[in-house]
């Protein structure tokens, strides 16, 4: 009989015990550094914290590795907001039923949790941009600006990451509702009393008026109304980017959201002189069509996404096309081109007015989609320097210079981080296996 009541004993301290664990991994303390997330408490953790941004990560990953003491200094600052950001990470590769579940699929994947709803972070890495970032996303919907003083600090402590709308003369409740619809998107702000200074600098000359800037490119517009039945909406949605838009990897992540369908230049070399003549001409049409979204793209700077418009050696540059942002694009009949000898924005306009009257030639798109080349992490030259070690390695094998198959698997991996500019990260199928 005492040793049943013994066994009781024991199974309920057990089950305490148990008991007191699984709580005690609800419990997380801030204190400004990064907190490790597991399977067991990543759901507590996402619903615990408002604001919470997580780093999937695998030990092997360099990008990871030179992620890790960025997070550790943008940490403190952001628990210490008044409406405080924190920074966790979980290991996706132990915890892969996990990832799995949450696609993560690629290395290192980094989520912004606002209220338990997820969004991909595609931003700034280094710890002080980082932070200035993911501060908008705590910020108010609309901040009201007082005086000239507010408006210019406004500007300044929102970066040059997202744009800025400004309404001059405007009642909050305007935009109240698009400040918190496009909070993801951009900075929303009403100012009162602007004076005649501000109106020059932000080159309006009666209000109301919303003014939309983009500071990463120097570039802004006006909207004097209607401001009702949408139309208010509408322009804020075409501003989200610059009239006209450099292509790059990064970048391309800003048209997936975008609708639009996108007037593409294709350019030997985006950084030669001639280039400022025709954005100029581009961004003129840019203006009387804000329907479609004007790119331009220097085969120089990003060979891959260019010959999928099949260009080669013997294509005649700039070439102009109308992509869908997909597996197609157009060709207007007679105008492939932009001569440098003729007016350049009467070429464009011709196009445009081609491309509107359907004298146009569907072409099949010959690489990815949009989505293919913002997923594809692993450049062209990448797969080479894998290829590479991989016959190395094969080699080696063959002259019985390596023993265990294991070892040099594990070897492939931790060598086939490759430098900072060639690619951001790693897909989960580059992880080592267990």
């Amino acid at each position: 009989m005492r040793s049943l009541e013994l066994m009781i004993c024991w199974i309920s301290f057990l089950t305490l015990s148990v008991s007191l664990s699984a709580s005690s991994d609800d419990q997380f303390t801030v204190d400004g550094t990064v907190l490790e997330l597991t399977d067991s408490n990543f759901d507590s953790a996402i619903s615990t914290f408002d604001c919470i941004f997580v780093d999937f990560y695998a030990p092997w990953c360099g990008h990871c590795k030179r992620l890790n003491p960025q997070l550790d200094a943008a940490a403190p600052i952001l628990a210490k907001l008044k409406k405080p950001i924190i920074i966790a990470k979980l290991n996706a590769d132990k915890y892969s039923r996990l990832a799995r579940k949450l696609e993560i699929d690629a290395f290192p994947t980094l989520m912004l949790y606002n209220h338990g709803v997820p969004m991909e972070y595609y931003g700034p890495r280094k710890a002080d941009l980082l932070v200035r970032y993911l501060k908008k996303f705590v910020a108010p919907d609309v901040a009201v600006l007082e005086s000239d003083s507010a408006v210019k600090e406004f500007v300044e402590d929102a970066g040059t990451f997202f744009p800025v709308f400004i309404g001059f003369g405007l009642n909050e409740s305007l935009i109240s509702g698009l400040g918190a619809k496009y909070k993801k998107k951009a900075w929303f702000a009403v100012a009162k009393d602007a004076s005649e200074d501000v109106m020059v600098s932000y080159d309006f000359d009666k209000a109301p008026a919303l003014v939309a800037k983009h500071p990463s490119y120097d570039e802004h517009s006006v909207f004097y109304g209607p401001f009702e039945d949408g139309f208010l909406e509408e322009f804020v949605k075409q501003s989200f980017l610059p009239l006209i838009l450099p292509i790059n990897q990064d970048t391309l992540k800003l048209l997936k959201d975008d609708e639009r369908k996108i007037v593409l230049t294709i350019v030997e070399d985006e950084t030669h002189e001639s280039l400022g003549k025709l954005t100029k001409a581009l961004r003129a049409a840019a203006h009387a069509n804000r329907d479609l979204v004007f790119g331009y793209v220097g085969v120089e700077q990003f060979e891959e996404f260019a010959d999928s418009f099949h260009v080669d050696k013997k294509t005649n540059l700039p070439k102009i096309v109308v992509w869908d942002g997909d597996e197609e694009y157009d060709q207007v009949t007679g105008i492939e081109t932009i001569s440098q000898e003729e007016d350049q924005l009467s070429q464009v306009s011709r196009f445009l007015e081609g491309y509107r009257e359907g004298r146009t030639e569907k072409k099949k798109f010959k690489g990815p989609s949009l989505m293919g080349f913002i997923n594809s992490m692993i450049g062209i030259r990448s797969v080479y320097v894998i290829v590479f070690l991989v016959a190395v390695i094969m080699m080696l094998r063959s002259l019985g210079q390596v023993d265990e198959p294991a070892a040099a698997h594990e070897r492939v991996h931790q060598t086939t981080s490759v430098p900072e500019g060639e690619t951001s990260e790693h897909t989960a199928s580059d992880k080592k296996e267990d």
